[in-house]
């Protein structure tokens, strides 16, 4: 007798094998049959029809701080994702990070790495979560956004991410877009990738450039991970910019050479054409330096200066050239009647101009006016080709990690919506991969790069993480103006062998764990 079976499924292992209808038995917890005969159970549920999958992984996540809030969130669960990997784009919420609020707009405690998991893991998180540490967050611990470092900081930063991966951290991640990161050469973060191959885990990045310097960006990824000898990830893999669209397959050749040269790379994408982050990254990154964006911005000779830089486009300039001023939403700032308004319509609207005190009609000083009012202000920018994506997602190097904010407000719909929209737009009706293959790259292939042993996959001896979803109906309605949409065609989801949701319900219950490397 085992405790629950799923029965008369479709199911698919996570390892890339082809779905095959059968039942899946849980008890203690854990996978004990997949196939066969299992027994009997005192609970069963019937999912003919459907498919089981290992419950998704999300590769690129940043709900570091959403178990902490009061309510539990299963906005992740009701994906299908029932692990998530935190701390990317070089920005952890320890050690140290209160020294970055300006950017991140956080206020957080100066937690060490193993205070921070504590917090979470009390407080009870929806979904397991497991956590990278961001190269960003250790040089803010050590020198602040000061662009050189000081002696004995390097080894000092070295110190503090040993600490980390003593406590957990599944990784170390780097935002080389974003200050203080950005100021790092490549030496230093090869140094720090060094200690990650002593604990065995990845290199995470968000290059230093997805668009005209691509290929720059991703030559000195793959530097740092040749030399540091560690695994590497490349985030949110994408070509953005409309002057460098086509080049999904020079991304893709030289994953595949790095890999052909010994060099352990995988990367992650999510399914949409625009992509989020602070608004301030439309200023090339040397604005922010010394987090004195406000003074600086006040200039009206350094708005002049930093928009020649901005114009004159490569690495180091900014997002200003890759998009246009109606492919910016504000979605979020300090004052209210910005969000949900394009730039274009800020600058075009008199009433909405006058509140950034900018008199003309010029793009670019209303940008620098709604960043020195709210450095923390966010946005959805239009950057991707659907060409190039689609090239992207059909490689087998490629998961799916969704870059995801926090569930509340104006978010990208990719918070609420990217798992169930890759299995329903891209899966089920281009058919850019089979089923098979599109499970694998949201289970296992996510799982193994950061040694979560036991997860994302169907096998005996496996946790009973579980997402049984609907092929027919899966998908997501958000947009861009309404990204909160709930998911369609998410059946049940198990952490753990537990239902956390049940007939597309969430059960209330938080049942997610902390996850270490192991």
């Amino acid at each position: 007798m085992v405790d629950l079976i799923l029965r008369g499924g479709t199911v698919y292992d996570g390892l890339g094998a082809p779905g095959f209808v059968g039942d899946v038995a849980i008890s203690g917890g854990r996978i004990v049959a997949v196939g066969g005969n299992p027994g009997g159970a005192p609970r069963v549920l019937d999912v003919t029809g459907l498919a089981v999958a290992p419950g998704f992984v999300d590769a690129h996540a940043h709900s570091d701080l959403v178990p902490l809030m009061a309510e539990p969130q299963p906005f992740k669960l009701l994906q299908g994702v029932t692990t998530e990997i935190n701390g990317n784009c070089g920005f952890s919420y320890a050690p140290d990070a209160s020294r970055l609020e300006e950017l991140t707009g956080e206020s957080v405690p100066d937690w060490t790495f193993a205070q921070y998991l504590e917090a979470v893991a009390a407080a009870g998180p929806a979904n397991h979560v497991a956590t990278l540490v961001g190269h960003s967050t250790l040089r803010g611990a050590v020198a602040g956004f000061a662009e050189t470092l000081a002696d004995g900081d390097l080894e000092r930063m070295r110190d503090l991410a040993a600490q980390a991966f003593e406590a957990g951290a599944c990784g170390l991640s780097s935002g080389l877009i974003y200050p203080p990161g950005s100021y790092a050469g490549t030496d230093e973060l090869v140094a720090l990738a060094e200690v990650a191959h002593r604990y065995g885990v990845p290199y995470t990045t968000h290059m230093r450039d997805e668009g005209s310097g691509l290929a720059a960006a991703l030559d000195e990824a793959i530097e740092i991970a040749r030399r540091a000898d560690v695994r590497l990830q490349v985030s949110h893999c994408k070509v953005a910019g409309r002057r460098n669209h086509g080049q999904a397959g020079m991304l893709l050749a030289r994953l595949r050479a790095a890999r052909a040269a010994g060099v352990d790379v995988r990367g992650d994408q999510y399914p949409y054409l625009a992509g989020s982050t602070v608004l301030a990254a439309l200023l090339p990154p040397s604005a922010l330096a010394g987090g004195h964006v406000r003074d600086l911005l006040a200039s009206p000779g350094e708005r002049a200066r930093l928009r020649d830089r901005a114009e004159a486009g490569g690495t180091g300039a900014g997002l200003w050239q890759d998009a246009t001023p109606d492919g910016v939403l504000v979605t979020g700032h300090a004052e209210p009647s910005f969000a949900g308004r394009s730039l274009a319509a800020i600058t075009a609207d008199p009433s909405l101009r006058a509140l950034t005190g900018v008199p003309e009609e010029d793009a670019w000083e209303v940008a620098c006016a709604l960043i020195a009012a709210d450095p923390a202000a966010t946005m959805v920018i239009s950057l991707m080709d659907e060409r190039d994506m689609v090239e992207i997602m059909a490689d087998p190097l490629i998961g799916v990690g969704s870059d995801n904010g926090s569930p509340a407000g104006l978010e990208h719909p990719r918070t609420w919506g990217c798992f169930p929209r890759f299995l329903g737009a891209y899966v089920r009706e281009r058919q850019v991969v089979p089923w098979e293959e599109a499970v694998r790259k949201m289970t296992s292939a996510t799982a193994d790069q950061f040694r979560l042993t036991g997860r994302g996959r169907l096998a005996p001896g496996a946790w009973a993480d579980v997402c049984v979803f609907d092929p027919d109906t899966v998908g997501h309605a958000g947009t861009y103006a309404e990204p909160a949409a709930r998911p369609s065609g998410i059946v049940h989801v198990l952490l753990d062998g537990h239902l956390v949701v049940e007939h597309g319900e969430f059960t209330g219950e938080r049942r997610g764990r902390v996850l270490r490397p192991s």
